[in-house]
């Protein structure tokens, strides 16, 4: 039992001034494997407070001085890669193989990257008639989801330390302990008491408090769409700025001279990843309708190359779904799926044979879908496709755009002119071609309903940024 009942407030580990706590759940067992405190808005104040008082000193640290700071952490992180790894199996219900190759690496990397962008960053720059200096944005407020525990904490806290910000932190209830560990992590690198302050408790009392409160000066949030329109109106109480990373319903185009294996490999690896929970899956699968036939067979074959089962070992590609809520959500969705036409052509309701404690789901696939179906148009959050047919790629890119979401979209296929045509025309902040490797310096964020602002890399540090016109700048 992972027992957390204390806030890291100014540097130390301090008691709750509630008493109230949340239990976490290990969603492969549907045990209790910790518990955490419910904080209060006073334990939320105490932290602004301390954020507050460590700005005007940490604002004025130099990117020599942030540099060796996120460098060290980097290297801490990466002492503690068993814990985290770990953890986030335990606590997400992620394969182990996907806890370290993904959960924990990319926030790894996101540390690396701010400090790599730090050396060429410029804080100050001469337009001949006027000087931009960018400063610090003041204490911002980050709400983190429970899907990437450390990858989502790592990019906001980066970029937001590489500012020359300092946070207050909430992460999800779901999974806190990633980010506890973080905090243990930053304690150990040196990092300066009151930069970073961790608030654990529930989303209606610290999210909503975070989003409201007066002396935080800008709020980063990962979500849902619901939440996030629920912060903007909670900031525009005191015109505090917002960056809002929300939901997505992702495009994967497939075009005729795709090979068609591969395609089928590609689309479902890109539904069923972290149990279908991720924010940029490619959940509409949108295929010539001259290969039907062909792709469907395709994608019955590669199903079963994606084991689900318990996350700690080492041959699991699918865990579970993170909660007996979340599991009931997908099992609606998939219901929906059947009740408004789409031909289930594998999985469906109900947990997968010889199943019976964790809150798993089936592989599900539908075909015969049309766009404006439910399970093409809202966000699912767990392992189910959606198969659309088009004639010509000018209505594959129309069917791909008619969406509330803009956040990712995937081409995929030969000929180059028809993947550029594609990826250009797809109205969403991060297209990839043919399985391209990442970047973490590539700015991420979405058009549309899938949010406001940028992460990762350079992008990610302007937005904890102010620009500032000094004009008569003495030489």
């Amino acid at each position: 039992m992972r027992n957390y009942t204390k806030h890291y407030i100014n540097g130390e580990w301090v008691e709750s001034t509630g008493t109230e706590t949340i239990d976490v759940i290990n969603p492969a067992t549907e045990e209790v494997m910790g518990t955490i405190s419910a904080g209060t808005i006073e334990d939320l104040d105490r932290a602004v407070q301390a954020a507050r008082e460590a700005f005007p000193f940490f604002s004025q640290t130099t990117n020599v001085e942030r540099i060796a700071l996120l460098e060290n952490i980097a290297q801490e992180y990466e002492n503690r890669k068993e814990d985290l790894v770990n953890v986030i199996t335990e606590e997400l219900g992620s394969p182990i193989s996907n806890s370290e190759s993904v959960q924990y690496e990319m926030g790894y990397q996101h540390f690396k990257q701010a400090a790599k962008e730090l050396k060429d960053f410029e804080f100050v720059e001469d337009r001949g008639g006027h000087v931009v200096q960018k400063d610090a944005i003041g204490v911002a407020g980050l709400i983190t989801p429970w899907n990437f525990p450390t990858n989502q904490a790592a990019t906001k806290l980066a970029s937001a330390f590489a500012a020359g910000s300092t946070v207050v932190l909430k992460p999800a209830s779901k999974t806190p302990f990633a980010a506890i560990i973080m905090a243990e992590i930053f304690e150990k690198a040196g990092l300066p008491k009151g930069v970073f302050n961790l608030v654990n408790g529930s989303g209606s009392t610290i999210g909503d408090a975070i989003s409201s409160h007066r002396d935080i000066d800008f709020v980063s949030f990962t979500g849902s769409g619901g939440v996030g329109e629920k912060i903007m109106k909670n900031a525009a109480e005191d015109i505090k700025k917002v960056s809002l990373e929300l939901g997505g319903k992702s495009p994967l185009v497939i075009l005729p001279d795709a090979n068609i294996r591969e395609a089928a490999k590609t689309a479902v690896s890109g539904v069923v990843f972290n149990t279908g929970q991720v924010c940029t899956a490619a959940t509409r699968t949108i295929i010539p309708k001259s290969i039907h036939d062909e792709f469907i067979e395709a994608v019955k074959e590669v199903l079963p190359e994606f084991t689900i089962g318990d996350p700690k070992d080492k041959n699991t590609k699918v865990g579970p779904q993170v909660s007996k809520e979340q599991w009931e959500t997908v099992q609606s969705y998939i219901q929906k799926g059947k009740d408004e036409g789409a031909k289930l052509i594998a999985g469906g309701t109900g947990k997968p044979k010889g199943f019976e404690k964790g809150f798993y789901s089936q592989l599900t696939v539908f075909s015969d879908v049309k766009n404006d179906m439910t399970i093409a148009q809202e966000e699912i959050f767990g392992p189910v496709m959606s198969i659309i047919t088009y004639e010509d790629l000018d209505e594959a890119i129309e069917i791909a755009n008619d969406s509330i979401y803009g956040l990712a979209g995937y081409v995929y296929g030969e000929e180059p002119e028809l993947l550029r045509k594609v990826a250009t025309s797809l109205r969403a902040g991060r297209i990839t071609i043919n399985n391209a490797k990442g970047d973490f310096g590539a700015p991420f964020g979405g058009f549309k309903q899938s949010g406001i602002g940028r992460e990762w890399g350079d992008y990610g540090i302007e937005e904890f940024l102010e620009p500032k016109s000094i004009l008569g700048m003495p030489s």
